[in-house]
C-alpha cells in the first residue's frame, strides 16, 4: 500500500502484455502514470493507460498497462501514483 503521493513501483519484464491488480481503497480515484524504459508507452499503451502513460485507478480490478506492438524484449515498467492509498496485489504478463 502506498502511504505517500508520488510513490512508485518499478520492475523488469519480458512479455507482450503487462497487467497489475490494483485497488484504490476508500479513496477517490487515484491518477497514475506508466513509463516503459523511462518514456511514455506511446502506441504500446494498454487499455487502461493512454499514449502518454496516464491512467486512473477507480476500482479494484486488473489493469492492462502495456500492450507491446513492436519487438518483444526486456523492458522496465514504472508506475507512479499521484495520491496515497493505492494497493497493488499481483502482476501478470502475457
Amino acid at each position: 500500500m502506498l502511504e505517500r503521493a508520488g510513490g512508485s513501483i518499478a520492475f523488469r519484464f519480458n512479455a507482450r502484455d503487462a497487467h497489475v491488480v490494483l485497488w484504490p481503497g476508500e479513496r477517490d480515484p487515484i491518477p497514475f502514470r506508466v513509463l516503459v524504459d523511462g518514456k511514455a508507452p506511446g502506441p504500446s499503451h494498454g487499455d487502461d493507460v493512454d499514449a502518454d502513460g496516464n491512467g486512473v485507478l477507480r476500482e479494484g480490478r486488473l489493469y492492462q498497462l502495456v500492450r507491446e506492438h513492436g519487438r518483444i524484449g526486456e523492458r522496465t515498467l514504472q508506475i507512479t501514483f499521484a495520491e496515497p492509498g493505492a494497493k497493488a496485489f499481483a502482476f501478470t504478463f502475457g
